[in-house]
């Protein structure tokens, strides 16, 4: 179950594993220590978490992966070894973060599991499982995490129900179906709790899915609002779509990735998927609010503002990394800001206002793009070269990939060094046709054939990208020459950047001003996992789950279909590591 690793914590205890299963629930027995003592998670918490705790996705909620912590740095990260290592009894992709509480860490895996672990000696306090039904329709098997609250665990079940979880023994205090899974609406995120609620979206845009955001009653699980992210007619944003027709009822725009907040305006932002069908052809319009970033409300639901990206999205670009909060200059301004380095090879530089609205800066390429010929310096629209666009019946050849230049896992931003650093795919191109294909609920809506299209003479395909977010301009790259990179990004005020996502299973640091490589480490699996930093009796750890699979498996299996025997089958099963320094 665990493994205990030649590294001791400042201080341990003892504790008694306890097993959790839901579907039967548990005698009633002595808590341990650790969970007498735990200590809820409040709304000030979460506004300022304390500098040792991980008490949410992105550890706060303007998504910047950053943690204050910097007893690991450049000048020790070479003796950081693992402390102990938990495996988690499942298969296919681990995406989640190990939040962290005073010493209580909370883990999601795939397979409807969430765990409860002692960070001071790697043992099981309670284990949640609800296996999900035998039809269940769920195309990306995997969970992105959980959310704190009170002493409550707030997790989205994969066939689309919220449970809000007794933090201290695992026990289900309510639960709500979101949606009727058989339609093709499942969950892979991290719940965002804000203003006494906990929002979700599903998933599901490859289904024929209305895409939308919901929100719960933190303490009841009741309902308290439901906005679409495709607008039925008489709606604002109504008229991208058809006139007359029904495509908006199966339009896309599906939520993959937890919102970022702003607490000043009480705006939450999400970003959406791509259209359904695929092919742009089959719903004429610019088809709001398909691969956007929409600011939604968190009062009321009402979407307070919008920017699209991808107008008519026929890439499968779906842009649903939500953009993060950071203020950044521009000549002699300084702009309240969202940044979104999408999945269409583009930086995006936006500003956001406290009514809503979002205004275009600047956007500059991150990888090699040939499908905007242009960017209106006013609007932000891209102006496309028809050659490379696909449609039903019409094959076109574009870079990035379907899969972009970086993908759902998310990028860091630290405000000492003004860097934003992008795990990125460079080199490799796609080629869509587009074909008819009907409607039925819960069955795939795509309507396209898909090839990837790999540079053979590219000395590397994955990245590590450092910007500048004040000069809008790239300052490193870390390059990995047999590799492409699905890595979530940390960083810390210790100078460091973490990120695992290579095929090599590895677990790296790097220096954040000079991208130079300090130290890595291999796991049982690829590291797709969202890494994060704590402190427990006053030293500092750093914990990540490895677990290959999803959309990074099935990439790697497409270049060893082009480079036969250079990409084999990456071992998968799950584990979360804790590292620190010996």
């Amino acid at each position: 179950m665990y493994t205990r690793h030649p590294v001791a914590f400042a201080a341990s205890a003892v504790v008694c594993g306890l097993t959790t299963i839901v579907l039967a629930q548990p005698p009633s027995v002595p808590l341990p220590a650790v969970l007498q003592a735990y200590k809820p998670v409040t709304a000030e918490r979460l506004r300022q978490p304390e500098d040792g705790n991980w008490l949410m996705n992105r550890r706060t909620y303007d998504g910047w992966g950053f943690s204050p912590l910097a007893q690991i740095s450049p000048a020790n990260v070479a003796r950081l070894q693992p402390v102990w290592s938990f495996t988690t009894g499942v298969p296919q992709g681990h995406e989640a973060p190990p939040l962290v509480n005073d010493g209580v860490m909370f883990v999601s895996t795939p397979q409807n599991q969430v765990i409860a672990i002692d960070v001071r000696t790697g043992l099981q306090l309670w284990r949640y499982r609800n296996p999900a039904p035998p039809d269940l329709i769920q195309l990306h098997p995997t969970s992105r995490g959980v959310a704190l609250y009170g002493d409550r665990v707030f997790f989205a079940r994969a066939e689309s129900v919220l449970v809000a979880l007794d933090a201290r023994t695992g026990r289900e205090v309510w639960s709500a179906t979101v949606e009727d899974n058989r339609k093709g609406y499942y969950m892979s995120l991290a719940p965002l709790v804000a203003d006494g609620k906990v929002m979700v979206g599903a998933s599901g845009g490859e289904l024929g899915v209305r895409g939308f955001v919901a929100a719960y009653d933190v303490e009841t699980g009741k309902p308290v609002w439901k906005t679409y992210m495709v607008p039925a007619p008489g709606e604002p944003g109504a008229e991208t779509w058809p006139a007359g027709g029904e495509q908006w009822r199966t339009g896309g725009a599906s939520i993959w990735v937890t919102a970022n907040y702003d607490q000043e305006s009480n705006l939450a932002y999400w970003g959406t998927g791509n259209g359904g069908p695929w092919m742009g052809d089959k719903r004429p319009g610019d088809n709001l609010y398909t691969s956007s970033t929409v600011a939604i409300d968190v009062r009321t639901g009402t979407i307070k503002g919008h920017f699209q990206y991808d107008p008519n999205e026929s890439w499968d670009w779906d842009e649903v990394s939500p953009p993060l909060l950071i203020d950044f200059r521009r000549g002699n301004r300084t702009v309240r800001g969202l940044i979104n380095v999408a999945r269409d090879g583009y930086i995006w530089f936006l500003e956001r206002t406290k009514a809503g609205p979002i205004a275009y800066v600047d956007a500059t390429p991150h990888v090699k793009q040939n499908v905007f010929r242009s960017i209106d310096p006013k609007t932000g629209r891209p102006d496309v070269d028809p050659a490379r666009k696909p449609g039903t019946g019409k094959l076109a050849e574009f870079c990035p990939s379907h899969w972009g230049g970086k993908n759902w896992p998310p990028i860091a931003f630290n405000p000492q060094t003004r860097m934003i650093y992008v795990p990125a795919n460079e080199n490799i191109c796609a080629s869509i046709i587009g074909r008819d294909v009907p409607y039925q609920p819960g069955a795939s809506y795509v309507g396209a054939t898909t090839t990837t299209i790999p540079d053979k003479n590219a000395d590397h395909f994955g990245e590590v990208q450092a910007w500048d977010v004040d000069t809008g301009k790239r300052v490193w790259t870390h390059t990995f020459a047999t590799s492409p990179n699905w890595g979530p990004m940390l960083a810390t005020a210790g100078g460091l950047v973490f990120s695992g996502g290579t095929n090599d299973r590895r677990f790296h640091a790097f220096d954040a001003k000079t991208g130079r490589l300090l130290w890595e480490y291999p796991t049982p699996s690829g590291v797709i996992g969202q890494p994060t930093t704590f402190t427990v009796d006053g030293a500092q750890y750093v914990a990540v789950q490895s677990g290959w699979g999803v959309d990074a498996r099935a990439m790697q299996g497409r270049l060893n279909a082009t480079f036969p025997g250079r990409y084999p089958e990456v071992p998968e099963g799950g584990s979360i590591w804790v590292f620190a320094v010996k």
